[in-house]
């Protein structure tokens, strides 16, 4: 079963992160997506040929993200919509980060 079918489960805090090693096994199941800052952050960047387009993207991120419990830092302008996620609560990467990175690329096509 890929990243993309999991559902994000409820993380409180008191877990650790996930380590390098983790989260690069995990990196390899979400293509375009990059490890920053030291291992606690993933990012890509989607591009788009209107703002609208890149809008409408942010907004099904958004939506997606409210319906699985767990959100990112979005921004978006003209041609692009960047995605961020972490886990607050272990200010690092959790499972989570990754299934969310999985969905949302099954939302870009």
């Amino acid at each position: 079963m890929g990243l993309d079918q999991n559902t994000c489960v409820p993380c409180r805090g008191g877990v650790p992160p996930l380590t390098a090693d983790e989260a690069g096994k995990l990196l390899q199941q979400t293509p375009g997506w990059e490890l920053l800052d030291n291992v606690t952050r993933i990012r890509r960047t989607f591009r788009f040929d209107k703002f609208m387009s890149a809008m409408a993207f942010a907004r099904k991120v958004g939506e997606l993200a409210e319906k699985e419990g767990h959100h990112p830092d979005i921004t978006f302008g003209w041609g692009y919509c960047t995605v961020l996620f972490y886990t607050h609560k272990i200010k690092g990467l959790h499972q989570n980060d990754f299934v969310m990175a999985a969905k949302v690329n099954a939302l870009a096509g």
